[in-house]
């Protein structure tokens, strides 16, 4: 059972790096022009 919850924190941790690359690369975009200040995520 160990095991287990070491593999869902860090799937867990995999996510949220993934968000804050995916956070980092909306905001570059936008300063770059490429995509709309009032772009939103659905």
């Amino acid at each position: 059972m160990d095991g287990l919850a070491v593999m869902g924190f860090i799937f867990g941790m995999m996510g949220v790096v993934a968000l804050v690359r995916l956070e980092k690369l909306t905001n570059t975009l936008k300063e770059k022009g490429i995509l709309e200040d009032n772009y939103k995520e659905e």
